[in-house]
């Protein structure tokens, strides 16, 4: 395994931690500034797609190649990054990858093929309230995208 310095984040958690801590932030911007966050996908040899988000999709797909990455994806490669869209801030970040990660394959599918409907869906997951997506989810699919995983 490379050896890591002792600032290099290993997660999207750990890249917080370095600017709390008065680290370099992983994207090379100074303590506090505020990085562009992106939410990713990733396909692994047997074709699942992983989700995560990052400041660097590339750099972290490079972590995920080298095994220093998230744990879900050791073991699985070669590793392609499938797909990756902006979405501005951390805590937005979070709360769609939280929203993408609850979706079936068959919709993610839908997202790489057709990344222009990211927008729209993604608007719409950011004006749920929290609670009410976890409800949401629990009830039933998507009710916004149509069968083929497209927005409504």
């Amino acid at each position: 395994m490379s050896e890591r310095l002792p600032f290099e984040p290993d997660s999207a958690a750990d890249e917080a931690v370095c600017v709390t801590r008065g680290h370099p932030s992983a994207d090379g911007a100074p303590p506090g500034a505020s990085a562009i966050w992106f939410i990713y996908m990733v396909r692994t040899r047997s074709g699942s797609l992983y989700t995560g988000i990052s400041t660097d999709p590339d750099r972290r797909l490079t972590q995920h190649q080298r095994g220093t990455g998230a744990r879900a994806l050791r073991g699985k490669g070669p590793l392609i990054l499938a797909w990756r869209q902006e979405v501005g801030e951390r805590g937005a970040a979070l709360r769609l990858e939280y929203r993408l990660k609850q979706q079936n394959k068959a919709i993610k599918e839908q997202l790489i093929l057709h990344p222009d409907h990211w927008h729209a869906l993604s608007q719409q997951w950011l004006l749920t309230s929290p609670s009410a997506a976890r409800r949401e989810d629990k009830r039933e699919p998507d009710a916004a995208l149509t069968p083929d995983g497209l927005p409504s």
